[in-house]
């Protein structure tokens, strides 16, 4: 055995609100790695609709890395949200023309990055990613979370902003883990240490 096919919709016999979230995605600028899922409450086809102001003009991307776990209204907010900050006014007069379009001649909108969510990420109901953001490998984002700066690797963030709660590991550990990328290893390795992956002794991956 070498666990489910990565390359099925849903992994989950005669369940469909789980799926592998890269055999559903559609826009060319969500790349997502293998054996990340998305669970939804309704219909995994909400997921892409929960990237919001990801327009093709401006061309950010959202990468999530593999074996993530994406939980039910996890929302990721891209650059197109993005208004002027210090200009005397915000409003956006040049998309409605009309003697307004050359609002915009010679600025240009606040561009934050690409979000690029790291291997084995947790990210909590309702959790929302701002533009520019990067989570760290192995890192939690608590349920209803809003997250505004980078996240460290193996740390658990939660709250309005997101701030550090704790490292789920200490630093050697840490550095191990990441040298090891275990999510890069080939399947049947993986599978012959689910065992292993599912403890909290790095000893055994490391033997």
């Amino acid at each position: 055995m070498t666990g489910p096919d990565k390359d099925q919709k849903f992994p989950l016999a005669h369940y469909n609100r789980l799926c592998f979230l890269k055999n559903i995605i559609t826009n060319p600028n969500i790349i997502v790695g293998d054996y990340t899922y998305y669970d939804d409450f309704e219909n995994v086809e909400n997921f892409e609709k929960n990237v919001k102001y990801h327009f093709d003009f401006i061309g950010d991307k959202l990468i999530i890395g593999k074996f993530c776990m994406i939980a039910s209204d996890v929302k990721f907010i891209m650059n197109g949200a993005n208004h002027l900050t210090e200009s005397l006014s915000t409003y956006p007069f040049s998309i409605f023309g009309n003697g307004w379009e050359k609002a915009m001649e010679g600025k240009t909108y606040p561009q934050k990055g690409d979000i690029n969510i790291g291997n084995d990420v947790w990210i909590g109901y309702n959790a929302t990613i701002m533009a520019g953001v990067t989570i760290g490998d192995g890192a939690i984002i608590a349920t209803n979370s809003t997250v505004v700066k980078d996240v460290e690797p193996y740390s658990i963030v939660g709250g309005n902003p997101a701030k550090e709660i704790k490292k789920r590991f200490s630093e050697e550990t840490i550095a191990k883990l990441l040298e090891l990328e275990w999510w890069n290893w080939d399947i049947e390795k993986i599978t012959a240490n689910v065992q292993h992956l599912t403890d909290n002794k790095i000893e055994g991956l490391l033997s």
